[in-house]
């Protein structure tokens, strides 16, 4: 029986998986870091931290189940996007890495548009709009901000691929992890020369581009003395976070589509041609499945809106279980209550940072499982903007599979089926991105001939929802009234945020 591990670098801590071959999870190991706020609007992070934390991981897995080093036939890596790491010319961390969740940079943004060209250029170079979360923005503000660290710098890397680097002494990164640094051509799979001259930027100090399942080095002695890996041991390239998470989801082929409801919600379809949406409404990046692509949408604040409701409305008594017994009291619709669930901005389909939330329509009648349920429709109405955007590029949509702390409420699984009018699909395992970064490496590593073969073998559908038809024309009339109400408001949110 091979062994395969997948370690998913993510903001609050570092994951380590070890699994059989078979699937089973033979192995589970966490370790938090902190997160620096040193400014408002800003989010850092000490790269050794991500280093410590991740010996400690591996050390721990590899003791834990007492499982030989060699029968551990590869390791692979997942990690937040477009988080910048920036070294010397030495290979020493310059300044702290500013990470995805960074909002210091929309002045850095509107240069690439101006540099650019506009939106349409720059979708062109990039298949992508320019945020401030993504990695082009962030070199260009260190440049501007802190000139005399910009002069140090020799190499740029992705959080995942740092760590890589310090097991293999190898530097590279793939595909799915530099297309979200807003610099890679993500139909041809490499650095955008033109972008490149036009944000001034050095191709020196990009690294290496590969597909995720190539092998990029192998485990050093030093490590191996470390860790107790076998030296040698063969580590994959790996993926973005959302590229694993999806892997990990059986998200390979076109057809199928993931739906996350976190603190953030996704909405993932994979795509056999790199159809890029025009007005950058949507995300075109690479998969970590060679040769393919995947269109996703963001909403900020999915499962955090409910997270809010319950802090906000409810007292410290109140526990999940009784917030779904309160909504699912209540009629699908909530009789006219509708929820904006922008409580932090939007990025998909509305890149508003200005954007705020919004309860539509309260009545006397309205009581505290209305604005529950409300808000688990509103969330599932930005979800299906993003549906609307995939259908709209020509991309089926034949299964929708659910993820997430959304879909374990059986009240959201049904809403989710209705308002989407399609049958919802629950999995047998969800253990995110760090085990779609073993699946990598198993492909990588030659234990399975292709991710078809690891995903006939392991993960499997345990649950389908189906909509209610009466349901479905009830919140397709609401939908409406949804899609509306962001327009009807927008301008105030500008005007708004001039007085705050």
């Amino acid at each position: 029986m091979a062994y395969l591990m997948g370690l998913d670098i993510g903001t609050s801590g570092i994951k380590a998986l070890l699994i059989k071959e078979d699937g089973q999870i033979v192995s589970s190991q966490t370790e938090k870091y902190p997160l620096h706020t040193p400014q408002a609007g800003w989010a850092e992070q000490n790269p050794a931290d991500w280093w410590e934390a991740t010996l400690k991981v591996i050390s721990s897995v590899v003791k834990d189940r007492g499982v030989e080093p060699a029968g551990i036939k590869g390791i692979s890596l997942s990690g937040q996007m477009h988080s910048s790491v920036f070294l010397n010319k030495d290979m020493k961390v310059v300044r702290p890495a500013i990470l995805w969740s960074d909002t210091r940079t929309s002045r850095q943004c509107q240069q690439i548009y101006d540099r650019a060209g506009g939106l349409e250029n720059l979708i062109n170079y990039v298949s992508n709009p320019a945020l401030e979360g993504f990695t082009a923005p962030k070199i260009l503000w260190l440049k501007d901000n802190e000139p005399a660290n910009y002069q140090q710098v020799s190499l740029v890397l992705l959080p995942k691929d740092y760590i890589r680097y310090h097991l293999t002494g190898e530097i590279f990164t793939e595909v799915s992890d530099a297309a979200g640094t807003l610099l890679l051509n993500v139909k041809e799979k490499k650095w955008s020369a033109e972008l490149l001259k036009k944000l001034d930027i050095s191709p020196e100090i990009l690294p290496p581009v590969i597909d995720s399942i190539d092998i990029a080095g192998r485990i050093s002695k030093n490590i191996a003395d470390k860790t107790g890996l076998k030296q040698g041991t063969p580590v994959i390239a790996g993926g973005a976070d959302n590229a694993c998470g999806a892997v990990g989801s059986g998200i390979i082929q076109e057809g199928r589509v993931m739906v996350s409801i976190g603190t953030s919600g996704v909405v993932m379809a994979q795509a056999n041609k790199p159809t890029a949406d025009k007005q950058g409404r949507m995300h075109l990046f690479n998969h970590a499945v060679p040769d393919n692509w995947y269109m996703m949408g963001v909403m900020l604040s999915a499962g955090m809106s409910f997270n809010w409701v319950k802090e906000k409305l409810f007292d410290d008594t109140i526990d999940y279980d009784r917030l779904n017994q309160l909504a699912a009291a209540v009629e699908p619709g909530s009789d006219g209550l509708v929820f904006l669930p922008y409580l932090y901005g939007e990025r998909t389909p509305h890149a508003d940072a200005n954007a705020r939330g919004v309860y539509f329509g309260i009545s006397g009648k309205h009581e505290q499982g209305h604005f529950i349920r409300s808000v688990m429709e509103g969330v599932t109405f930005g979800l299906r903007d993003s549906l609307e955007l995939i259908k709209a590029q020509g991309i089926k949509t034949e299964e929708i599979r659910a993820i997430g702390g959304g879909a374990k409420s059986q009240l959201w699984q049904q809403i989710m089926a209705d308002i989407f009018g399609q049958e919802i699909c629950l999995l047998n395992i969800e253990e995110g991105p760090a085990f779609g970064a073993a699946l990598i490496a198993g492909v990588g590593a030659g234990v399975y001939d292709n991710f078809a073969t690891a995903e006939s073998r392991i993960i499997k559908i345990s649950k389908r929802i189906s909509p209610v038809e009466e349901n479905v024309a009830h919140y397709n009339k609401l939908y409406n009234i949804y899609q509306n109400l962001y327009p009807a408001v927008k301008d105030n949110y500008r005007e708004l945020s001039k007085l705050n």
